[in-house]
């Protein structure tokens, strides 16, 4: 009899892990149904309806371009000289092909917040789902961190070009004082910036809108003023030899460029509070991103055409370029710039976090008090404060910026992630006609050859990025082409409500492939920040997640049918 019992308890000890993992697992796999996604609106406890097109093409075009479009412009010219201009087009196309997959997803889904996040609990599961909210989140926090410090330091900057100001403002009022060895950085500007936005956003988005919508046509005026008076000061033999330095350098500089883009998948997270989502979400994503590859061209030309590219500086290149042409007054509109640049960008960012924060909420991935809206606002008020606090802290203590190397990580991500979104949720089952010897179901057949092309584009960035034999460079990528060959021939692709994006399966295939091989370029830091953060995720979704996750309305995972006939 004791045996016995012992025997059973044992039996019972053992078992207890593989029940826990196959529970995890099942929790893991669990996916969101597209159609029974609940939509929300401000009469029953959701979000207020306020964007209409333009305000969205603002809101992306804020989100985007920020005190960088008159730095990094100059910065990769040094380099590239003026087939900069190039890297901006090249950067900006690859862009459009993951602008193009966020706009199919933004119109197929109901209207509510989520965005990338939203979307892969759809397409893949729950986990990835979360995993893709903690790299983009990160990515949030220090960002809207780093930008605060940088607009108070820009912010004290335009104050001191008043004589009866200038020296008066002690470093840690906007600059930073570093302490303890630079452990500990202060800058008292940075957390005041952040309360003031803070409150902003959480009193209305009609209001939030609006400062958005003021400050981005301020920016974007000034950099038209920019590119007016400086087109007058264009010596077009400024622009021989255009590639100086060879099509590598121009290369090289494209994905340097490429983050300049970023912000336009802002947008998607506004669905919630679009007047006409299906019709408006679309115009925004696109028409943002197509306002500021034309902007950043238009900027190199002048730039370039002003002063020859060895004599560009390193700081603020474009203010000394007309400084040097005895404009001085146009380095003042591009102090201002920067700091309507970056408030724009700071308050979207911030925007954008709470919403996040609302969708795991709602889900229950996270504490239910991320999901109240206010009743009378209409805005996520506990989200945004916490996105304001978490910023405040980190700006106000520490030099955030040394960071700036682990980021883009979970921007690359997200885009990825996006693109292969918008093709499984194109899949149609096709009974397996044609599975493989291992019997793999044509959903699993379809990821795993995503999968080689993410690792394969990855090998070939590493190749590039260490000057490997160009002969294994070609190798991966013909790797990568075997699998997009097997994407279009043994897949059968559905077609889908709303807007749609053009060359199924090419276009969200070359938008993975780049992804990646940019991935392979950011600092070795970045990829162990990615490693390091996907597992604690995985801790926190199987302590907490997992058990409280609402947000799951189906179990399957297999692929959905599009057929709208």
């Amino acid at each position: 009899m004791g045996s016995q019992h012992h025997r059973s308890t044992t039996s019972a000890s053992s078992s207890s892990p593989r029940s826990l993992f196959s529970s995890f697992c099942s929790a893991a796999l669990r996916r969101k149904s597209i159609e029974l996604t609940p939509t929300s609106s401000a009469s029953t406890g959701g979000l207020e309806r306020h964007l209409g097109p333009f305000e969205l093409v603002l809101l992306g075009i804020g989100a985007s371009i920020g005190a960088g479009i008159f730095v990094v412009t100059g910065t990769v010219a040094r380099d590239a000289g003026p087939g900069v201009t190039i890297s901006f087009i090249l950067a900006g196309a690859a862009c459009t092909l993951n602008a193009l997959c966020y706009a199919e997803l933004s119109t197929r889904f109901p209207a509510v917040v989520g965005g990338a996040y939203l979307y892969a609990y759809s397409a893949f599961n729950e986990l990835t789902a979360f995993l893709v909210f903690a790299q983009l989140m990160l990515d949030y926090h220090i960002g809207a961190a780093s930008i605060a410090r940088s607009l108070a330091s820009y912010f004290v900057s335009l104050l001191e070009l008043f004589p009866f100001l200038n020296g008066h403002f002690p470093s840690w009022i906007g600059h930073g004082k570093e302490l303890f060895g630079g452990v500990v950085s202060l800058n008292l500007l940075a957390p005041v910036l952040l309360a003031i936005l803070t409150y902003v956003l959480c009193y209305g988005v009609k209001e939030s809108s609006g400062i958005n919508s003021f400050m981005t046509a301020l920016k974007v005026t000034i950099v038209l003023v920019v590119i007016l008076v400086g087109s007058f000061e264009v010596d077009v033999s400024n622009w021989t030899p255009f590639a100086p330095n060879g099509f590598k350098e121009i290369v090289t500089g494209a994905t340097v460029v490429f983050f300049a883009y970023v912000g336009f998948d802002a947008v998607a997270n506004s669905a919630e509070e679009t007047k006409k989502p299906q019709r408006d979400l679309p115009i925004g994503i696109l028409g943002s991103l197509i306002v500021c590859i034309t902007l950043y061209v238009c900027v190199c030309l002048v730039l370039t055409g002003m002063v020859p590219y060895q004599n560009l500086g390193a700081d603020a290149p474009l203010a000394e370029a007309f400084t040097a042409k005895g404009l001085k007054f146009v380095s003042v509109l591009i102090s201002i710039g920067a700091v309507a640049g970056l408030t724009t960008t700071l308050l979207v960012g911030l925007y954008v976090q709470s919403r996040l924060y609302l969708g795991l909420g709602r889900d229950g991935l996270l504490p239910s008090v991320f999901a109240q809206v206010h009743p009378k606002r209409h805005t996520p008020v506990n989200s945004q404060i916490w996105v304001g606090i978490v910023a405040a802290v980190l700006a106000g203590i520490f030099n955030v910026t040394q960071l700036s190397h682990i980021l883009s990580v979970g921007t690359l991500t997200g885009y990825s992630v996006v693109s292969a979104c918008v093709l499984t949720l194109r899949w149609k089952d096709r009974g397996d006609i044609h599975a493989s010897k291992m019997r793999l179901s044509s959903w699993c057949e379809g990821v795993t050859c995503l999968v080689i092309v993410a690792v394969s584009s990855f090998a070939a960035g590493l190749c590039y990025r260490f000057g490997a034999p160009f002969v294994s460079l070609v190798i991966f990528f013909l790797i990568a082409v075997a699998a997009a060959a097997a994407l279009y021939f043994r897949q059968v692709y559905g077609e889908t409500p709303g807007f749609s994006c053009p060359w199924i399966p090419f276009v969200p295939i070359i938008s993975i492939f780049f992804n990646f091989f940019l991935f392979a370029q950011l600092h070795e830091e970045g990829w162990y920040r990615f490693v390091i953060l996907s597992l604690i995720s995985v801790g926190i979704y199987a302590f907490y997640g997992q058990h409280n996750a609402t947000g799951a309305i189906t179990d399957h995972y297999h692929p959905i049918s599009t057929d709208t006939a």
